[in-house]
């Protein structure tokens, strides 16, 4: 099962994101900010970091650099409403998928499928 670790730090949009991943057959840890996130990428292993751009204590950018020296097979994608934000992200990590906010949960889910489409064919 493809796990992904989601930093969000609106309670709502976190609970709405795990939900619909769940859903969707994706395991799912979920945390509040990206200081919370490291501990977890340090102690587990995830194919995904699912994460917000603009957070208090460590930005989703500095998260994701910081995910890369610890796990860097593993993939990114920043959400965010900010387009500023997007174009820095897509400078600092260019690697990395960004889905800018607002969004509908299926296009969330349908971005995250086409990540893993390749490792998902013959699985079923």
């Amino acid at each position: 099962m493809i796990r992904i670790l989601l930093a969000e730090d609106d309670r709502v949009m976190r609970e709405y994101l795990t939900r619909a991943l769940e859903r969707s057959g994706y395991a799912v840890s979920a945390v509040d900010r990206g200081t919370a996130a490291v501990p977890l990428l340090e102690s587990e292993r995830f194919d995904l970091l699912l994460t917000d751009i603009v957070m208090p204590e460590m930005d989703g950018i500095e998260l994701a650099q910081r995910a890369a020296e610890i796990a860097p097979e593993m993939r990114v994608m920043f959400i965010t409403g900010f387009a500023a934000v997007t174009l820095r992200a897509g400078k600092q990590v260019p690697q990395a998928r960004v889905l800018s906010k607002p969004f509908h949960l299926r296009d969330l889910v349908l971005e995250v499928d086409r990540m893993f489409e390749s490792e998902n064919v013959g699985q079923n």
